[in-house]
């Protein structure tokens, strides 16, 4: 998980917007973003997407009309949500919470490669879990 880095812009305001489904959130540098609950669920911190090392990440499916049910604070660097799919095991920091807003061009194109390397359509149901014991599902 990534931690606050030291300088790094912090939230001045968060706002969910359930009908349009995303997390506005206000800097302190004045940016401020527009993410979709989808690209947050897609881009999961969490063991459950992320995997435990590179190369073990889990594509997410059916996440597009995905909600936000609740958004509760994790110290004063990060957030933790919980999505309409069941998902909340995600602590999104300060820092993350701002490359996903900086960076959501560049994430959905590389969302749709994913996608079309595995062959799967962005609505396509998520496969059902297997056996994997790790305690992260």
């Amino acid at each position: 998980m990534a931690g606050l880095q030291a300088g790094a812009p912090t939230p001045q305001s968060i706002t969910v917007h359930n009908r349009s489904r995303v997390l506005e959130i206000g800097f302190s540098d004045g940016a401020v973003f527009r993410i979709p609950f989808e690209l947050m669920r897609i881009y999961s911190p969490s063991a459950e997407v992320q995997g435990h090392g590179p190369g073990q990440e889990i594509l997410q499916t059916g996440k597009r009309n995905v909600d936000l049910l609740d958004l509760q604070p994790v110290g004063n660097y990060a957030v933790q949500p919980s999505f309409s799919d069941g998902h909340d095991t995600g602590i999104y920091s300060w820092d993350l919470l701002y490359d996903l807003g900086a960076r959501q061009d560049e994430l959905w194109t590389e969302y749709e490669k994913r996608l079309a390397a595995a062959g799967v359509d962005r609505d396509a149901p998520m496969p059902e879990k297997g056996g994997h014991a790790c305690g992260s599902h």
